[in-house]
């Protein structure tokens, strides 16, 4: 039984495998792209919005609401990070319902590279906000004697976020494989809308996150 994206190899050259993970990140990438551009293609400020446009502007309005829910000093400047990494990770995981689709969120490099990219953006908005000096002041206070905790704290949100996402999906694959190989005629509808909302509550929860710990660096 293949969970993993990993596991699934398209082709091979050398030591260079093409797996489901790659094709199906750039895959996801390309459709919110394509979205993107269909929604604006005719962008103008003097012609009234169409419903597309207006579904757009009423999910990004409700993502920076959330977002300025928790960066009181204002969501603009971190809605283009953190409202990117939401609307990859739940179009992955909605992109299941397509069969032969398995989510790049699914793989450990792909939850690990989203971790990466948050445990850059802290150190860039906390340098972009306060400036470098502030910023690597604040691993030595109380006191310099607190530098290696503070390191390792540091550390342990990244980890703390790659395997919080990689366990709640890989978690949802078992216990779908599991109750499909039990009944497999009454549980796939039913386990495929489940998949969906824990895919967009999971999305949520890196977003938010990701958020609480580059508003913590900011205020500090």
């Amino acid at each position: 039984m293949q969970l993993s994206p990993d596991q699934i190899i398209y082709a091979q050259w050398g030591w260079f495998k093409l797996n489901a993970t790659m094709v199906n990140t750039w895959l996801v990438m390309a459709i919110l792209v394509g979205i993107s551009a269909f929604v604006t293609r005719n962008l103008r400020t003097d012609a009234p919005p169409n419903r597309w446009r207006g579904a757009l502007e009423w999910l990004v309005k409700q993502i920076e609401s959330q977002i300025a829910e928790v960066n009181q000093k204002g969501a603009r400047h971190v809605i283009y990070f953190a409202g990117t990494l939401f609307l990859f990770i739940a179009m992955a995981n909605l992109l299941v319902v397509i069969p032969g689709f398995t989510a790049p969120t699914a793989s450990l490099s792909t939850t690990a590279a989203l971790t990466i990219c948050v445990l850059l953006a802290v150190p860039i908005f906390s340098i972009y906000q306060a400036g470098i000096a502030r910023y690597l002041r604040h691993f030595i206070q109380p006191s310099v004697f607190i530098l290696p905790f503070n390191l390792i704290g540091e550390f342990s949100k990244a980890v703390s976020l790659a395997v919080r996402l990689y366990g709640n999906v890989m978690s949802g694959a078992v216990i779908v494989a599991i109750l499909l190989g039990v009944a497999p005629f009454f549980f796939p509808v039913l386990m495929e809308l489940l998949s969906m909302v824990t895919g967009l509550i999971q999305a949520y929860i890196f977003a938010i996150l990701a958020t609480v710990y580059i508003a913590s660096a900011t205020s500090s």
